[in-house]
């Protein structure tokens, strides 16, 4: 029987990733953007001059997107308070909510986005380390912008201090601005939908949901412009590492599985091989191919010994 069926069906279940690996990574996502938002505290004086700078470039380059934006959320309560809603929690549930169509409907790419998200969040958070960055929300007053989250705060579950629930502002790094991770991460969105989905409304989805998301954290005063363009920077850097990160890491595990085992494990083998594999003996053998010489009572001592070979004909009678 040909054997390609098997080598052939026996590749898929090594490559097809196990959701109770997948899930503690996509928690490790989440958990590393958070604590990394929290522990990269800069210098408050720092974090507003980088604002103040990158408000100035945008001054520089004609880019006033945001004060337009800001200043119709706040007069506009069905604009304003659709994006607050959208701010604080569509990144928290869109991102997972494709991780997971990804990985039951395209199995296959699964693993290169899930690694491309990871490198690109790895990235920001060395942003937010690096780069301290006041949001426009936090400026003074006299540079124009309204915080539409404190404005709206009573229609929803955060505070006044930032998108964190009531009480929880002072757990969250609120000079975490650059780059937009929000924006980022919609783009990655975005492309998984756009590359992979099949439908109409799918790739309305995949152009949409960035476009609105980069629309969102600027109406709201949480981001700049400069903060969204370096969000989708950051995805492309992280989209040219993955194919590294993925090739170190099947190497890391690699070796790890080769130190596991134990070097004895030769011992552990299984039974030792037959010698006469292939050589079948009949009945009445003692050696494989040697047959005992018996004679025929009713043949006389003529008769042909029973060694002739199972193709001879039998004696007449």
């Amino acid at each position: 029987m040909p054997q390609t069926e098997a080598a052939d069906t026996g590749a898929v279940p090594a490559t097809r990733p196990r959701w109770w690996t997948e899930l503690p990574l996509i928690l490790l996502i989440y958990g590393c953007y958070t604590a990394g938002r929290l522990l990269a505290r800069g210098d408050v004086s720092s974090a507003v001059d980088h604002g103040l700078a990158i408000l100035g470039i945008e001054k520089a380059l004609y880019l006033n997107a945001e004060h337009p934006l800001n200043r119709l959320f706040t007069a506009e309560p069905w604009l304003g308070i659709p994006a607050d809603f959208w701010y604080a929690s569509l990144h928290y549930v869109v991102t997972p909510a494709v991780l997971v169509w990804l990985f039951r409907a395209r199995a296959e790419h699964y693993r290169a986005a899930r690694t491309w998200l990871m490198t690109s969040t790895f990235i920001g958070l060395i942003g937010f380390t690096l780069l301290p960055t006041c949001p426009p929300r936090l400026l003074s007053p006299g540079h124009g912008f309204v915080d539409t989250m404190a404005h709206y705060s009573s229609y929803g579950w955060w505070g006044g201090e930032a998108s964190a629930p009531r009480g929880m502002g002072g757990m969250t790094n609120q000079y975490a601005a650059m780059p937009s991770l929000h924006v980022g991460w919609a783009l990655f969105c975005g492309v998984v939908l756009w590359k992979h989905g099949r439908s109409r409304w799918t790739r309305i989805a995949a152009v949409g949901y960035p476009l609105l998301t980069a629309i969102v954290v600027m109406g709201t005063a949480n981001h700049y412009f400069l903060d969204a363009v370096a969000g989708a920077v950051v995805m492309g850097a992280g989209l040219l590492l993955a194919p590294y990160v993925t090739r170190a890491a099947t190497a890391a595990r690699l070796r790890l599985t080769a130190w596991a085992v134990p070097v004895t494990a030769a011992g552990n083998a299984g039974p030792a091989p037959i010698v006469s594999d292939g050589c079948q003996t009949s009945a009445g053998e003692r050696i494989p191919r040697q047959r005992e010489s018996r004679l025929d009572p009713a043949a006389g001592t003529d008769a042909s010994p029973s060694d002739a070979g199972d193709g001879a004909a039998a004696p007449a009678r």
